[in-house]
């Protein structure tokens, strides 16, 4: 494997100070910043403000499209690097061989030797299945199947509905996230499981629970519940997890509701753009994985004061939205800008799998 010294630097983001420590370009691909339309399929209230972050991700009260399943065959070696990245990944069905590890940064790297998380278990169901995004490292799977039954006790519900993981090898993604490239990162919807098995329209069609109100300041009174803040604290106070992104407004609820006496794992619960109908949970690089590059740590509290003001300030909730001719849109990531191992992963042979389906 190539060293770690050999990826690419990052771009800087143009968020306020802090920010990119929160979400580490966990951004919902394509929409509003403050309401990050929802990559978990919620519908955004009707006054979302406008957009910040940058891309954006497909509306929420539409199906995911289908992966496409025909490209140009074969990619030629010259061909391969003119293609987007996204365009590259997105194309493999099948994890790579090798053994499991993730390469590179959460929101430039790729997966090798990924592992799928069936698409429905004794407390899970995962949704938008049509999308091929059920796949992780082995310890992002092993931490949803040890989560999923913890979450149905501490909530009451009868299991956790599972949103975008990542795809087969790992890699940018042609619509939804700028990060979820290497294994590590998981979208769990605010709505219950129900209790019974979705069908394949019910998983593409089905919208998740918007938890924050209109003026996007503060939690929604009629879809807000304690079950809610139990959900979210069980998924913070795992061990292997890094961090969990929420929207502001959830984030602000749970400060006030904590009050002076703020749990450790509060430290972890960061605000990011978007994630009002569902958290977003990071693990740690694995030890395994020594091409993986850590996140900066969380700050070391509870983050309840002045620096939650910044995602309530017009600059988030009212941008001043430029006129006259369109921005240009963002140079996608081309497989050069990977780490190297990624080309490796990508021209692997697949692993041969036996995977889930819906019927």
């Amino acid at each position: 494997m190539s060293p770690l010294s050999a990826l690419p630097p990052l771009p800087a983001l143009s968020s306020a100070t802090g920010a990119a420590a929160s979400g580490a370009f966990c951004l919902t691909v394509g929409t509003s910043a403050a309401a990050g339309t929802a990559s978990a399929g919620a519908a955004a209230p009707s006054t979302a403000p406008a957009a910040a972050a940058p891309e954006t991700s497909t509306p929420a009260n539409v199906a995911a499209p289908a992966l496409k399943t025909e490209w140009p065959e074969p990619f030629s070696k010259a061909g391969e690097a003119s293609q987007p990245a996204k365009l590259l990944f997105s194309k493999k069905e099948l994890p790579s061989i090798g053994k499991a590890m993730a390469i590179g940064f959460y929101p430039r790297g790729c997966l090798q030797g990924g592992v799928e998380l069936p698409v429905t278990g004794p407390t899970w169901q995962v949704m938008r299945v049509s999308r091929n995004r059920n796949w992780g490292h082995p310890e992002l799977v092993e931490f949803l199947e040890r989560f999923a039954p913890q979450a149905s006790k501490a909530t009451g519900w009868h299991g956790i509905l599972v949103g975008d993981m990542a795809q087969p090898r790992g890699g940018p993604l042609p619509f939804g996230h700028t990060s979820h490239q290497i294994g590590l990162d998981v979208d769990i919807w605010f709505m219950p499981m129900p209790g019974h098995v979705l069908s394949k329209d019910e998983r593409e069609n089905t919208s998740a629970i918007n938890l924050v109100s209109d003026d996007w300041k503060h939690i929604n009174p009629t879809t807000f519940t304690q079950a809610h803040i139990a959900f979210i604290r069980t998924a913070a106070e795992q061990p292997e997890v890094e961090r969990v992104l929420v929207n502001a407004a959830i984030k602000k609820e749970i400060c006030h509701m904590q009050g002076a006496n703020h749990p450790s794992w509060m430290d972890k619960l960061r605000p990011w753009y978007g994630h009002n109908d569902h958290i977003h949970v990071r693990l740690k690089c694995p030890p395994d994985s020594r091409n993986c590059r850590h996140q900066e740590p969380v700050p070391k509290d509870a983050g309840c004061g002045k620096e939650l003001d910044y995602w309530f300030s017009d600059k988030v909730l009212h941008p001043k939205i430029e006129t006259g001719k369109p921005a240009k849109p963002p140079r996608p990531l081309m497989l050069a800008d990977l780490p190297p191992a990624c080309k490796g992963v990508l021209d692997a042979p697949a692993k041969q799998v036996h995977q889930s389906g819906v019927n």
